[in-house]
């Protein structure tokens, strides 16, 4: 039998998943423990130790938090990360314990559509607010006197991408903190902190728990001092997991190689198999060698998602579309083992057209997931007026 390496730096992208975050072996004791359900903890005397009250930390937490920071940052004990209760208290935490007012932001024009919401709030608070599109490094444009740029790549749900390299160098040289939403790629993409971002955040509830079932995000960051204050904003909020979710990720993290594989390559034909239908317009997938992204995916990115988007002639043909799938749920939110599909105009917050629909594939068998949307944009056509 072959010995794990102490150094899981060095293993592959399957090992580091289904060991990540494992406590050391203890004869009779469970390999993962089970989630621990505690407000409080006994704390005599004097205030030391990890855990005292359940707000602040939780030992569920604490091996999740391990695990993601093993795939964040394999091999690297300068990163600390932090589970919160869904990706948008992580997305909130990091904007709203960095930025003061008269500080300025930079967020994608094009980004995650509660982002509007968010800026509303900022501004409210007296910080200024600056957006540009993700593709052609476009926020590079409006970065100048900027405390903290946010960076989503690939974005949500048109999937462009910038060289967050070159982003991050020239934030940095400008004395501001760049921060990159990390959700679609997942670790196993891309790794923004090997970029050289300060912080990558995530929505968990996506691809890397995979179920469907779980609320979660995190935050995996380099910079102690500005970790320190996620951590404070955490505590003071109370935007935490609680352990049976917490509990729920890390058991499901290690199945992610083997489902980001299968979802990637199935995403990959599914592609292949849209580009040849001629009611078919704006296709974008960054793994397909066409893809305006994929030149620049291909030099930051390790896999490329599950998720692809195409627009069909009209918002009726796209309902009729997601009605025909059989395969696929008609359901937001993406990166589960089960294939969803919407028409995101439905939501009114996404610059996209009526007929836009974004597709996260899942872990059925290829032919068979094929077969469906192929059947299904033929009979979406047959039924037209």
């Amino acid at each position: 039998m072959t010995d794990i390496p102490k150094d899981r730096s060095r293993t592959g992208d399957g090992t580091r998943a289904v060991r990540a975050g494992l406590p050391e072996p203890v004869k009779h004791e469970p390999t993962l423990p089970g989630p621990v359900f505690a407000a409080h903890f006994h704390l005599p005397g004097e205030v030391t130790g990890p855990y005292s009250y359940g707000r602040d930390d939780n030992p569920t937490w604490t091996l999740l938090e391990r695990a993601i920071g093993e795939l964040e940052a394999p091999g690297r004990d300068d990163v600390e990360t932090l589970v919160f209760a869904s990706g948008m208290a992580a997305i909130s935490s990091v904007l709203f314990s960095q930025l003061r007012a008269g500080d300025a932001v930079v967020l994608p024009s094009d980004g995650y559509q509660v982002l509007p919401l968010v800026r509303a709030q900022l501004e409210a608070y007296g910080v200024e607010v600056r957006t540009a599109p993700t593709g052609g490094d476009a926020q590079l444009e409006v970065l100048d006197g900027a405390r903290l740029l946010w960076i989503e790549s690939p974005s949500n749900p048109g999937l462009d991408v910038c060289d967050i390299r070159r982003l991050v160098q020239a934030a940095h040289a400008q004395g501001a903190l760049v921060a990159v939403d990390n959700t679609l790629a997942t670790p196993l993409g891309q790794r923004p902190l090997e970029l050289g971002a300060d912080f990558s955040v995530a929505s968990g509830t996506k691809q890397l728990t995979g179920h469907g079932d779980v609320l979660l995000g995190y935050v995996a960051g380099r910079n102690a001092e500005a970790m320190a204050a996620v951590r404070r904003w955490r505590k003071i909020v109370g935007a935490i997991s609680g352990p049976m979710e917490a509990w729920l990720a890390h058991r499901s993290i290690a199945t992610l190689q083997l489902r980001v594989d299968r979802q990637n390559a199935t995403a990959l034909a599914v592609a292949e198999a849209l580009r040849q239908r001629p009611e078919v317009s704006g296709l974008r997938y960054p793994g397909l060698p066409d893809d305006p992204s994929h030149k620049t995916a291909a030099q930051q990115m390790r896999r490329y998602g599950c998720v692809i988007s195409f627009t069909l002639p009209t918002r009726a043909r796209a309902e009729r579309f997601l009605e025909a799938l059989r395969l696929v749920e008609d359901a937001t939110s993406f990166g589960g083992v089960r294939s969803t599909a919407e028409r995101r105009r439905r939501w009114g917050g996404d610059a996209v057209p009526e007929g836009f629909i974004r597709m996260s594939v899942g872990a059925e068998d290829p032919e068979d997931l094929i077969a469906d949307v192929l059947r299904a944009l033929d009979e979406s056509a047959e039924s037209a007026e």
